[in-house]
């Protein structure tokens, strides 16, 4: 789910063309052999070792093979949605990959992104947790964002992480339905950090 969403939030694209792939593309199967061998057939071992060792230094992250992941479709996966690849073959294209990637470049391509994802404004309530367990040195006391609600909580109705959302507006019924206002005034856009204009940098909706 964490890779996924992470797809979704930094590669939308790729994230878009998943989704009308159906539940197959969903299911990401071209990561299975790279998350269940930790890389080893992807890359020779003195770089898969590297990629190891900065997944166990735990640094900001505990899903730091998930940004390995990311880095890998980010650098080698352009020609998927520009072909518009199947499920298949997009398992073909990142299989033939193997030991033809450039390990030192993924390594620091996902400390990038890692990066990147530090100073998001806000972040969906669904990754909240992606950093759980590295204790309070993900956000310093400086720079800590806003946790984004994805609305995709079937248990319950409000955000357990007190994420916030946009309302959806209901459809009135004709009879409850006031009559308009002569002279009606506008409503001022809210103001501050929960204000719509900062809404616009990224917008977390529950896809249908």
């Amino acid at each position: 789910m964490y890779l996924r969403e992470l797809l979704r939030l930094m590669l939308p694209r790729f994230h878009q063309h998943l989704t009308r792939l159906g539940e197959d593309g969903l299911q990401l199967l071209f990561c299975h052999r790279w998350i269940l061998l930790c890389f080893k057939r992807e890359f020779p071992d003195t770089e898969a070792l590297r990629m190891w060792e900065a997944c166990w230094a735990h640094y900001q992250t505990d899903y730091f093979h998930l940004f390995l992941c990311v880095a890998i479709i980010v650098l080698y996966g352009e020609d998927v949605t520009e072909q518009q690849l199947a499920t298949d073959q997009m398992l073909l294209h990142f299989s033939n990959l193997s030991m033809h990637m450039n390990g030192e470049l993924v390594l620091r391509k996902a400390r990038s992104l890692l990066y990147q994802f530090r100073l998001l404004p806000r972040i969906p309530c669904s990754l909240h947790d992606l950093c759980k367990l590295c204790g309070p040195g993900m956000w310093d006391s400086r720079y800590i964002p806003t946790v984004e609600c994805s609305g995709e909580h079937p248990d319950s109705q409000s955000c357990p992480y007190g994420g916030t959302s946009t309302p959806q507006p209901s459809s009135p019924s004709p009879s409850s339905t006031p009559s308009p206002s002569p002279n009606p005034t506008p409503t001022p856009p809210p103001e501050g950090k929960r204000g719509s204009k900062a809404r616009d940098i990224f917008t977390f909706r529950k896809q249908s």
